[in-house]
C-alpha cells in the first residue's frame, strides 16, 4: 500500500501500468537513456507504478512542465495509466503561461521544483476520454487547448510506427520538444514497438548531441524546417552518422530544395528522409511522403497516414480542384477547450477541417498551396499571404508577412533588402506604396517549435501601427497608464524582439549597454524613478513599482552619464581645447561595469556566453564598418585595424592604427570571457561567488600588466589591449560590489591599481574619479532637457569615438577647437542614428547569428 498527495491509502494497481499500450517493451529492454543511466522497460514501469500511487485514485488535472528528463516522463506516462488528464507546457514556462494555468486550475503541478498538489481531489468535472490538453497558439498564451484521447495517441503512435517501420532495436534522440505534438509523437511511436528514447536538452548544432547520437546509436531523427537549417549550419552533410536509417520532417512546409538536397544526401550515406504533415488537431500526423518519393515530389504532402482519409472539399472563389484538406481518422481530436467546462465534453467532431488549402494531384498525391486564415483583405484587394512569401522567395527574397486592412508589412532579416522586397511586394500585389511596409528585425521570430511566429508578427505590427511610444505628457505618465504591456511593447520595438512578452526582462531580451540608455530613458518617461535593477525585472513587475515621473527632472543612471561625460572628455582633449584626459579609460570601467550588470547577470551559462558574444559584435561590426569604410577610401588603416588586431600586429610606436586601442581592448575582453564561461566549472563559481571572481580577475589582469610592462607604462603600452584589461576588470568589481565594506575595497584598488599607470596625476585622477562614480550606483538628477542630451550622447557614444578621428583635426587645425568638439558630437549623434535607422538597432543586430550559434531547440 501507498500513500497518494491526499493522504490516501492506494494500492500500486492503481496506476493500471499493465493496460497503457506504452510499456509494453521486454523488461530488459532499454527504453530511456538519459544522464543519469539507461532505463529498462522494467524499472520505468515500477517507476510509473510508484507516481501513480502519488497522483492518486481520484482522476485529476495534472500540469507537467515536460523536460527532456526521465521524472518528465515517468508522470507523463503515470497521468496516462491513471487516466489523469495532462496539460503539458515546456520547461520553465509555467509563469509564461500564467493566464492558462488561471483559466484551467490544474489539481497538482510538476515543474522544476517537482511534483506538488494543488488541492486534494480535484476541482473539475473530467470526462472519461480525456487524457491529454496541448495548445496550438505556441507562447501567445491563448487559453484554446486541444483535447486529446489515449485512443487518438494510440492510433497515432500505430500508424507513425507502421509506415516509419520503426522496430523495437531503434532509438530515438529528442531533438524535439515533449510538450510540442510532434516531439510527444517521436516518444510514443517508440514506445509503443518497445524501441528506445534518448533523452536530451542539447541542440543539433552542439557537438555534444553528435556524441550521444554515436554513443547510443541512435537511428532517427525528426526536426522542422528551422532543425534541418541549424542542421546544414552545423556541418551535418560532414557528420558520421552510420547507425541513422532515417530523418523525418513536419511542422511546416520546408523549401522543396532543400528537402531534395537532404534527400539526396540520404541517399548516398544510407539514410531514407520522410516528409511528414499534421496538426495538433490529429495527434500530430495526417499524411507522409515515403521517402522513394521525397527527391521526386518534394513539393507535395504525401498520401493519408495509415488508418486516416484525406479529401478535399471545395471552397467558393478558388480554381477548380482545389478546396480545403479535410481529414478523417481515430486520431481526429475530440474537439477544443476554451474554459474548464469543456473538460467535461467528450467528442465533438469526427472530420477535421484543417483550414489548408490543397489539392490533388493527378499522381495521388496531396499538396499544399495555402492557407485559408492567410488570406488577407487590404484596401479591398485580397491576397494570399503564403503565395506572396513563396513568390518573393522565387526571387531570392525571404520574408514573413501580415497584414491588416490598410497595409501589409514584411518583416526581413537580411541587411539591404528592403527596397528590393518593397518593389518585389508592389509588383507583386498591385498596392499602393502608401500600402506596404518593410520592416527588419534582428531575427524572424519562431515560435517553440521552430514555426514562423506570425502571432508575435501580427502584434507587433500592430504596436508599429499605434501612436506608441507616445510622447510624455507634461505632467508625466501616471502608474494607471504604466501597463506591463505598455513596457512589454517598449522592449518589443526598441530591441527589436516582437515575440516578447510581460515575463521577458531587458536583460533577458538581450539587452545591453548599447541599449540600456535609450531603454532606460523611455522607460523613465513612462514609469518615473526606476528601481534599482530592472534591468532585471518583467514588464508586470516594473508597472507595480511605477511612479509619476517629475515634471522638469529626470534621473539618468549614473553609468550613462559616466559615459556622456567621458566621450566629451576625449573629444575635449583631442581637439586641444582643454587637456583633461582619461576618458578612454574610463570608458572601458564602464562597459566591464555594463558587463556584470547585464551579461554576467543572466542565470543560464548559454545565455551568458551569447550575451557577451553578441555585446562583443555590437561594438566591433560598427569597428568594422566604419574603419573598413576609411581603410578603403583613404588608406589611412592597415587591414589589421579593420580587423581590430593592430595591438597584435601593428608597430610598437604610436601611429594612427592606435586610434582604436579602446575598441580593440572592449572586444578581446569580451571574448577572453566568453571564453572562461565556457568552462562550467568556471561558470558556477562566477554565479556563485560574483565579487570574489571580479576580484581574481582584477587581480590577474593587474599582473599580466605589472609583469608587462610594471607600474608605469610607455606610450603605447598604455593602450595596449592586454595591459589595459585591469579597466574592465575595475568596473566589473564595482558592479559586483555589495555593501560599504567591499564597495570601499574597491575604491581603494582603483586608487592602488592606477596610481603611476599613466605618469600624469590628473590622468589618474580622472579614472579614479569614473570608478567612484559607477560605486555610487545611483541614478542622477538633470533637468530634463539636459538628461535628454546626455542620454542621446551616451546612446551615441560608440560611433562618437569611431567617427571623430575623422571630423576635429581638419577644425582643430583651422583653430577651432570648440567647433571641433560641436562637429565630432554632430557626426557621431548622426551617424549612430542612420546605423540604427538601417536596422542595425544595437538590441537586435545580429541576433539572428546568436540564435544559430545558441540552437536551442524549438520550443513552444
Amino acid at each position: 500500500m501507498t500513500a497518494d498527495l491526499t493522504g490516501q491509502l492506494l494500492p500500486t494497481e492503481l496506476a493500471r501500468v499493465d493496460a497503457l499500450p506504452f510499456l509494453t517493451g521486454p523488461d530488459h529492454a532499454t527504453a530511456l537513456v538519459a544522464m543519469g543511466g539507461d532505463v529498462t522497460y522494467g524499472e520505468l514501469r515500477r517507476r510509473v507504478e510508484a507516481r501513480g500511487c502519488e497522483l492518486g485514485a481520484v482522476r485529476r488535472l495534472v500540469l507537467l512542465e515536460a523536460a527532456h528528463d526521465v521524472d518528465s516522463v515517468v508522470t507523463y506516462l503515470a497521468a496516462l495509466a491513471g487516466r489523469h488528464p495532462l496539460l503539458l507546457l515546456g520547461p520553465g514556462e509555467l509563469e509564461r503561461s500564467a493566464h492558462l494555468v488561471t483559466t484551467y486550475r490544474p489539481d497538482v503541478v510538476q515543474d522544476g521544483a517537482g511534483l506538488r498538489e494543488l488541492r486534494q481531489g480535484t476541482a473539475h468535472d473530467l470526462h472519461p476520454d480525456l487524457a491529454l490538453l496541448l495548445s496550438t497558439s505556441g507562447s501567445t498564451g491563448s487559453p484554446k487547448l486541444v483535447r486529446l484521447s489515449l485512443t487518438n495517441l494510440e492510433a497515432n503512435a500505430r500508424s507513425v510506427a507502421a509506415y516509419l517501420s520503426v522496430r523495437a532495436s531503434d532509438r530515438a534522440v529528442t531533438s524535439l520538444p515533449l510538450h510540442y505534438c510532434y516531439g510527444l509523437s517521436v516518444l510514443n511511436s517508440h514506445l509503443l514497438v518497445g524501441a528506445g528514447v534518448v533523452l536530451t536538452d542539447l541542440s543539433v548544432a552542439d557537438e555534444c548531441f553528435w556524441d550521444l547520437v554515436r554513443a547510443h546509436d541512435v537511428t532517427s531523427l525528426s526536426g522542422v524546417p528551422h532543425t534541418f537549417e541549424l542542421l546544414e549550419a552545423s556541418g551535418f552533410e560532414r557528420r558520421e552518422t552510420p547507425t541513422l536509417r532515417y530523418l523525418t520532417q513536419a511542422g511546416g512546409r520546408m523549401d522543396p530544395e532543400r528537402i531534395r538536397g537532404f534527400a539526396e544526401l540520404g541517399r548516398r550515406r544510407g539514410f531514407d528522409l520522410f516528409v511528414m504533415y499534421g496538426q495538433t488537431e490529429a495527434t500530430a500526423r495526417m499524411a507522409y511522403l515515403p521517402s522513394d518519393l521525397v527527391a521526386e515530389r518534394p513539393e507535395a504532402i504525401g498520401v493519408a497516414v495509415p488508418g486516416g482519409r484525406l479529401c478535399v472539399e471545395p471552397v467558393e472563389g478558388l480554381g477548380e480542384g482545389i478546396g480545403e484538406l479535410v481529414y478523417e481518422g481515430p486520431n481526429v481530436m475530440l474537439g477544443y477547450a476554451h474554459d474548464p467546462a469543456d473538460l467535461a465534453r467528450g467528442a465533438t467532431l469526427t472530420r477535421l477541417r484543417t483550414g489548408d488549402l490543397g489539392r490533388l494531384a493527378a499522381d495521388g498525391l496531396f499538396e499544399v498551396v495555402g492557407r485559408r486564415s492567410r488570406f488577407a483583405k487590404v484596401l479591398g484587394l485580397r491576397l494570399d499571404l503564403d503565395r506572396v512569401e513563396r513568390l518573393l522567395e522565387d526571387q531570392g527574397l525571404v520574408a514573413r508577412l501580415v497584414a491588416d486592412d490598410a497595409v501589409i508589412c514584411a518583416f526581413v532579416d537580411r541587411p539591404r533588402v528592403q527596397t528590393r522586397v518593397r518593389e518585389a511586394l508592389a509588383e507583386i500585389t498591385t498596392l499602393p506604396p502608401g500600402a506596404l511596409r518593410v520592416e527588419r528585425l534582428g531575427s524572424l521570430p519562431l515560435t517553440s517549435t521552430g514555426k514562423p511566429d506570425r502571432a508575435s508578427l501580427t502584434g507587433h505590427l500592430a504596436r508599429l501601427r499605434s501612436e506608441e511610444p507616445a510622447p510624455a505628457q507634461p505632467g508625466g505618465a501616471t502608474p494607471a497608464t504604466a501597463s506591463p504591456e505598455a513596457v512589454r511593447d517598449l522592449y518589443a520595438v526598441l530591441l527589436g524582439r516582437p515575440e516578447a512578452s510581460s515575463a521577458d526582462s531587458f536583460a533577458a531580451l538581450g539587452g545591453d549597454s548599447l541599449s540600456y540608455v535609450e531603454v532606460s530613458m523611455r522607460l523613465s518617461s513612462l514609469l518615473g524613478e526606476l528601481p534599482t535593477g530592472w534591468a532585471h525585472l518583467t514588464p508586470t513587475q516594473l508597472a507595480a513599482s511605477a511612479r509619476r515621473p517629475r515634471r522638469f527632472v529626470v534621473r539618468v543612471d549614473a553609468s550613462a552619464v559616466l559615459r556622456a561625460v567621458a566621450i566629451l572628455l576625449v573629444l575635449i582633449t583631442h581637439a586641444d581645447l582643454v587637456l583633461v584626459a582619461g576618458g578612454a579609460h574610463v570608458l572601458l570601467a564602464v562597459a566591464g561595469y555594463n558587463l556584470a550588470r547585464f551579461q554576467l547577470g543572466l542565470t543560464d551559462r548559454g545565455d551568458r556566453i551569447r550575451g557577451v558574444l553578441r555585446g562583443a559584435w555590437h561594438v566591433a561590426l560598427p569597428a568594422f564598418c566604419w574603419i573598413g569604410a576609411v581603410a578603403a577610401v583613404t588608406s589611412a588603416y592597415d587591414t589589421s585595424t579593420v580587423f581590430l588586431l593592430n595591438g597584435f600586429l601593428g608597430r610598437d610606436t604610436w601611429d594612427d592604427n592606435w586610434q582604436f586601442w579602446f575598441i580593440e581592448a572592449v572586444v578581446l575582453g569580451y571574448l577572453a570571457l566568453a571564453v572562461l564561461l565556457a568552462v562550467p566549472a568556471l561558470d558556477l563559481w562566477q554565479r556563485r561567488a560574483p565579487f570574489g571572481s571580479a576580484l581574481v580577475v582584477l587581480a590577474v589582469t593587474l599582473a599580466v600588466r605589472y609583469v608587462t610592462v610594471g607600474v608605469e607604462a610607455g606610450p603605447t603600452e598604455r593602450y595596449s589591449a592586454a595591459v589595459v584589461l585591469w579597466c574592465v576588470a575595475l568596473g566589473w568589481a564595482a558592479a559586483a560590489a555589495r555593501g560599504r565594506l567591499q564597495h570601499a575595497l574597491v575604491g581603494v584598488l582603483a586608487v592602488v591599481a592606477t596610481a603611476g599607470f599613466f605618469a600624469d596625476g590628473q590622468r589618474e585622477a580622472i579614472v579614479v574619479a569614473g570608478i567612484l562614480v559607477l560605486l555610487l550606483d545611483r541614478p542622477v538628477p538633470l533637468p530634463r532637457a539636459v538628461g535628454l542630451a546626455v542620454g542621446v550622447v551616451s546612446s551615441a557614444s560608440l560611433w562618437i569615438y569611431l567617427t571623430h578621428w575623422q571630423v576635429y583635426p581638419l577644425l582643430e587645425a583651422a583653430g577651432h577647437p570648440y567647433l571641433a568638439v560641436l562637429a565630432s558630437l554632430v557626426v557621431g549623434i548622426v551617424a549612430h542614428a542612420v546605423y540604427t535607422r538601417l536596422g542595425a538597432r544595437p538590441g537586435s543586430l545580429g541576433r539572428g547569428f546568436f540564435r544559430t550559434l545558441r540552437a536551442r531547440k524549438p520550443r513552444a
